[in-house]
């Protein structure tokens, strides 16, 4: 990086940012010297937004921001702005909703023109540096746009105020708002969409959505519709199977670019590791199928491997690119394989990895095979020890050691970047993925990373006055939290409470519910994304939908639901019920955009049922009544401790209903409440189980 040419970039702490700091383009940070500027020199902005592991947001960069003709254009004619949408996502969420608005889609790199006020009159997403196959480059737009600004204000201005009139938030509400008849249609929309032949829902590319998933297996849990089952069960293992999964350091990839999930875009996201994650150990839970829980262990031990930091917080995603490459460090040819394994072990992995001998990836250029592969499990391992004259046990053990020796071997190959900032929202969706499995699989290890990261986060990422920060970055915590931060931490806490039942996190969970509540309320129902001091942009965003990650307020929804379940405290059941008043016109209008929602209104659609179990914790006996639990496939179960030994345990105090509950007889004893009546207090681990099995027959 060459001194001479740094910009303002250099002094940033975004990975993003910073790989623009050498640009010949003068590129400012968001803020208001940028737009100073641009009022005081009367120059419309030019805003880039990207992310640091976005394929297309490299192309741009190499093919635009680095040239000087280009950048020569930019600087005369604009203040140019760059943004990390990961670092702001307030920023990134509204003028990609102009966008949207302006060319019916958006995605990254996404590009801007606005005026000094912020309000946007063009917008488009990657721009070539030269008109290619009819999109216009940037060599004509630059001047074409310059002269619209000089020749056209009156045009433009009228434009760009229409626009920022449109940003918004509905106000649409249903006042007879059916439940059941919503979810229904949210599983009739998803079925419509289901591809039969290679699982997942629509066309190329393909996305995981797991948020999808969970709710497809809660509605069958409660419905008995076995369509909605095997929809998630064969999307879950197809995307296991296929390329989309990394068969030798394990984790998934961002999506697959073609309907057989053969072909990824080779990018890590951190929230895809965590939300998948909560989809399999699902599965597992309802099913029990040891596939689901192998892949579970191995996301959870890719995150804990490679995307952990020394300080216990979780960098955001992997790159996709290296050595100049898209996918270059996960790609094999068949010789190099045969070169690093014996010959009986080569012919396995070519088996087992579907390795072709010109390759199985294709140039997207000319259509024909490169040579390289995607490793991805093409045959049945059923199949594959017959042929070998193996058994299963000893077949497994087989690839564990070729996938050791080959992993080891791309060890040495050029890395791609890893984008270390660390992001509250996203590691609130690792630590319940970590919480949860914890206790699905009932593993202690990974509550105890768990709780690593809720101390990171509240320990660096919380200011003195108990609100979050967003970004964490080479030693400094910067940005006012979101809602997306607040509720999925939340999220966080209170599977590290049901999973390992220590108050402070349910203690916690419930602080940051009411600064949720006191910074983000919108008076006409809902959540906006910012806080109530936050930037002042052209429109404040309140969002419903679903996108790569589950939507904040769907997430608020479930925590409602949750917390006072949990606590018996009535007031957060009525927040919760206002909360699905508030959108329930986009929810019945495009139920399965709205998967998160649906998921946490199946907690509502199902019987209701909470668990105290008094006893001593870590003993024999509460073990037992706990394990029933566990293995219970129950989305609406909540389950609380009452720590015998203590007279007056906080439990009692922030779920008071607790309080009067003891053992009985000197026995762990589990108090069980469903569909809103209580049982017999139960002290047997078989009959709590029948019990449990009786209630929620379907």
């Amino acid at each position: 990086m060459r001194n001479d040419r740094l910009n303002r970039l250099k002094d940033e702490k975004s990975p993003y940012l910073l790989q623009h700091a050498a640009n010949p383009v003068d590129w400012y940070p968001w803020g208001e010297e940028a737009f100073a500027r641009a009022r005081r020199e009367d120059r419309p902005v030019f805003l880039s937004i990207g992310y640091s592991t976005c394929h297309w947001c490299h192309v741009m960069a190499h093919e635009s921001f680095e040239d000087d003709q280009v950048a020569a254009l930019l600087n005369g004619a604009f203040v140019c702005v760059k943004v990390d949408r990961e670092e702001r996502p307030d920023v990134d969420g509204i003028y990609m909703r102009a966008c949207q608005l302006m060319t019916g889609s958006g995605g990254w790199p996404l590009t801007i023109v606005m005026t000094p006020e912020r309000r946007p009159f063009f917008a488009a997403t990657y721009i070539p540096k030269e008109e290619r196959w009819g999109r216009p480059g940037l060599l004509d737009l630059i001047p074409r746009l310059a002269d619209l600004w000089r020749t056209r204000r009156g045009e433009v201005d009228q434009a760009a105020t229409r626009m920022v009139a449109s940003l918004g938030p509905a106000r649409k509400r249903e006042e007879n708002f059916q439940i059941e008849q919503v979810l229904d249609s949210a599983f009739d929309a998803l079925r419509g969409e289901y591809d039969t032949a290679h699982s997942g829902f629509g066309d190329a590319p393909k996305f995981p959505m797991p948020h999808q998933l969970v709710f497809l297996l809660r509605y069958w849990r409660r419905t008995g519709a076995d369509e909605a089952l095997k929809m998630a069960e064969e999307t879950l293992g197809a995307m296991r199977r296929g390329g989309i999964f990394d068969h030798l350091g394990w984790g998934f990839h961002r999506y697959s670019t073609d309907r057989q999930w053969l072909v990824p875009h080779f990018e890590k996201m951190l929230y895809d590791q965590a939300l998948l994650a909560l989809a399999y150990g699902e599965a597992f839970q309802a099913t029990g199928d040891e596939a689901h829980a192998r892949t579970l262990r191995e996301v959870l031990d890719y995150l804990l491997g490679e995307m952990r930091t020394p300080e216990g917080g979780f960098c955001a995603a992997r790159d996709a690119d290296s050595e100049g490459e898209e996918g270059r460090f996960y790609l094999w040819q068949a010789d190099e394989v045969r070169k690093l394994l014996s010959h009986e072990d080569a012919r396995i992995a070519q088996e087992a990895f579907g390795l072709a001998e010109g390759g199985n990836f294709i140039d997207p250029a000319t259509g024909g095979t490169t040579g390289w592969n995607i490793l991805h499990r093409a045959v049945p391992l059923e199949r594959i020890a017959r042929d070998h004259g193996l058994g299963e046990a000893e077949l497994l053990q087989r690839l564990e050691a070729i996938r050791s020796r080959l992993l080891a071997a791309r060890g040495n190959r050029a890395r791609p970047g890893l984008d270390d900032k660390v992001l509250t929202d996203w590691n609130g969706l690792a630590i319940a993925a970590l919480a949860r499995a914890s206790w699905v699989l009932n593993e202690p290890r990974y509550l105890e990373a768990a709780r690593q990261t809720v101390a990171f986060l509240l320990g660096r990422l919380r200011t003195a006055d108990g609100r979050l920060l967003h970004r964490y970055c080479k030693g400094e915590a910067a940005v006012k939290g979101y809602l997306d931060d607040y509720a999925f931490l939340i999220w966080g806490l209170i599977e590290c409470y049901e999973a390992g039942f220590a108050t402070g996190d349910l203690r916690e969970a419930l602080a940051l519910q009411k600064a949720l509540e006191d910074r983000f309320r919108d008076p006409d129902g809902g959540f906006f994304m910012t806080p109530d001091d936050g930037e002042a942009l052209p429109a404040r965003l309140k969002e419903g939908y679903d996108g790569a990650v589950p939507s904040g307020n769907a997430v608020t929804l479930m925590n409602l639901i949750r917390l006072g379940r949990l606590t018996g405290d009535p007031r957060l059941e009525g927040e919760a019920a206002a909360l699905g008043r508030a959108f329930s016109g986009s929810l019945r209008g495009q139920p399965s955009a709205h998967a998160q929602w649906m998921a946490a209104l199946e907690l509502l659609a199902a019987p209701s049922c909470e668990a105290v179990v008094a006893g001593r914790p870590g003993a024999r006996d509460t073990a037992g009544l706990l394990t029933v639990l566990r293995r219970s496939y129950l989305p609406s179960l909540t389950v609380l401790l009452r720590p015998e030994e203590e007279v007056e345990p906080e439990i009692a105090t922030l779920a008071p209903f607790a309080g009067p509950m003891h053992a009985l007889g000197g026995r762990a004893t589990a108090y069980l409440c469903t569909g809103l009546s209580c049982q017999p207090p139960e002290t047997d681990p078989e009959t709590l189980a029948g019990r449990l099995e009786e209630q929620f027959r379907r």
